[in-house]
Formats: C-alpha cells, sequence, structure tokens
C-alpha cells in the first residue's frame, strides 16, 4: 500500500491550515453580504435585475480584487518570504534608504495600513461572529436574547485560543473550516440547481448594467459588496505562515467555487422567494426534523 510523499503531505497540511487562518473571514461573508444588501436604510428593491446585478459585481469583485490582485500580484511582493503590512513597509524603507524625502511618506502610508489592519482586526470578529449566532432566531426566535451573550462568549474563546500560535489555530480550525465551505457549496449548488438561470450572472454585463441603469442604488450597494471581500489581507499577511503556493491553491481550488456557488444560491433564493431576503444564508438550508426555517417559504420538493 503506497503512501503520500512527505512533501505533498506537508503541503496538504499548509493548505488545510490556509484554509482555517486565511480564509476563515472572508469565508462568513456570505453570512451577512447579500442580506446587507437588501435589507435596512439603504436597501435595494429585491427585483431580478438588482438581484442579478449585485450578484455579478460580487463575482467580478472576487475575480479582480482578490484572485487578480492579492493572489496574482501582492503575494508576490514578499520580504525574505514574510507578507502583511508591516514587511511591505520595510521593503519600501529599505529599498528608499536613500531618498529620505519618499521613504518617510511612503512608511507613513505604511503605519496608516498598519492601523486600519488594526482597526478591521477589532471590528470584523465582532460582525463575523455576530452574523453567525443570529442564525439560532432563525431556529428558535425565542433565542434572541441569547444572540449577545453567545457571542461574546465565543470571541473570548476565539481569542484566547490565538495565544497558542497560528500553527495550532490552523490544525484545528482547518478541518472545520473545510466542512463549512463544503456545506454551503452543497447548499448553494442546490439552489442553482433549480434555478439555473441565475447563473447568468457571471456575465459582467450585468455588472455594468446595474451601474448604468441605476447609479446612486448601485454606489449604495458598494457598502454592502466590499463585505464580500473582507480579511482578504490575510492573505497576504500570513504568507509567512503557509507559503505563497498552498494560499493560492485553497483560493483557487476550494474557497473561491465554494463562495461562489453559495452567493449564486442565495441570489436564486431570494428571487424564488423574496421573504426570503431577511436571512438568505440560513434559508438556503433545508427543513430538517420539522424545524420551520422560513414559514413564508414555498415548500422543497
Amino acid at each position: 500500500m503506497s503512501t503520500a510523499p512527505p512533501d505533498n503531505k506537508r503541503t496538504m497540511a499548509l493548505i488545510v491550515g490556509a484554509i482555517g487562518v486565511v480564509y476563515g473571514d472572508i469565508g462568513t461573508s456570505p453570512l451577512y453580504m447579500l442580506k446587507t444588501a437588501f435589507t435596512g436604510d439603504t436597501a435595494l428593491a429585491v427585483t431580478p435585475d438588482n438581484v442579478y446585478g449585485v450578484l455579478s459585481v460580487v463575482f467580478w469583485v472576487l475575480i479582480v480584487v482578490v484572485t487578480l490582485k492579492y493572489i496574482t500580484l501582492i503575494l508576490r511582493a514578499d520580504n525574505n518570504g514574510e507578507g502583511g503590512i508591516l514587511a511591505l513597509t520595510a521593503l519600501v524603507s529599505r529599498g528608499l534608504a536613500r531618498q529620505e524625502r519618499r521613504r518617510w511618506w511612503l512608511v507613513g502610508f505604511g503605519i496608516f495600513g498598519a492601523a486600519m489592519f488594526y482597526g478591521d482586526g477589532m471590528i470584523t470578529p465582532a460582525i463575523s461572529v455576530l452574523s453567525a449566532v443570529e442564525g439560532l432566531e432563525v431556529v428558535a426566535p425565542a433565542l434572541h436574547p441569547f444572540i449577545v451573550p453567545v457571542t461574546l462568549a465565543i470571541i473570548v474563546v476565539l481569542f484566547g485560543v490565538q495565544k497558542h500560535g497560528t500553527a495550532r489555530v490552523g490544525m484545528l480550525f482547518g478541518p472545520v473550516m473545510c466542512v463549512y465551505f463544503v456545506a454551503i457549496a452543497v447548499l448553494g449548488a442546490v439552489e442553482i440547481a433549480r434555478q439555473p438561470a441565475i447563473l447568468a450572472a457571471l456575465n459582467p454585463a450585468y455588472a455594468v448594467g446595474f451601474f448604468v441603469n441605476t447609479p446612486i442604488a448601485a454606489f449604495l450597494a458598494l457598502g454592502a459588496v466590499v463585505l464580500a471581500v473582507t480579511g482578504t489581507e490575510a492573505l497576504y499577511a500570513d504568507m509567512g505562515h503557509f507559503g505563497r503556493s498552498p494560499i493560492r491553491r485553497a483560493w483557487i481550488v476550494f474557497v473561491l467555487p465554494a463562495l461562489v456557488l453559495n452567493y449564486f444560491g442565495q441570489g436564486a433564493l431570494i428571487l424564488v422567494d423574496p421573504a426570503a431576503v431577511k436571512n438568505p444564508f440560513y434559508l438556503l438550508a433545508p427543513t430538517w426534523a420539522g424545524i420551520p426555517w422560513s414559514s413564508s417559504r414555498p415548500a422543497r420538493r
């Protein structure tokens, strides 16, 4: 019985670790992105044009910002194998040692970027965990008072675990996130199979038409669309932990397809049942064990 070469095993371990650490943030964006776009004070109307337009924008943002910008370009700008805003600032500082004025300005921008990274590190975990725990309310509305306390408890535990280092965090959360991505991909694919016409939103013409026909609404929708790429800085920041190749492979082969399937599945769902816009991520799941996920949703066959 043959076994995989050690190098292949190490690469797979790094890919799984990257899925758990690098893509944990962007992987939770489907929890709230479409919900944010179609609810709230600047909510878009649930019309086919708006749904197709938003999905098209999200898809091409993932392609341009994550795949082209980060995966293809930024991961090349390593500082002796290390990534992140501080590593990039050090690289720029060293390269402009004889150009004091330019060096001063660019290092200043690097410090500003690091400050924004710390701000993102404070806000994003709270939003992601809160959005995940809100799923309790979908199953049992009576659990609403427990959402914030449970969220606080989870965040305390998560930050407590982080002190053990990236390697251990990756070993713990990597398999969990792999199961998560498979689950959201399957749920999205099932809904797409029911409404395959939603795949037309892959055409960038829908994104362009969205901005041309409704420029103000499209501009406001960008506030929600940007949530689809939260956490992308982790691709660069964690390059020193996992390496360039595992991060790229994890995104192209696994994470990107799962996200696209789930977003498009949510879009197909709200076109069939506009009431599902209140929480399309959770309402993608079928009714199991008599749990009434949505009383207004058409019965699944």
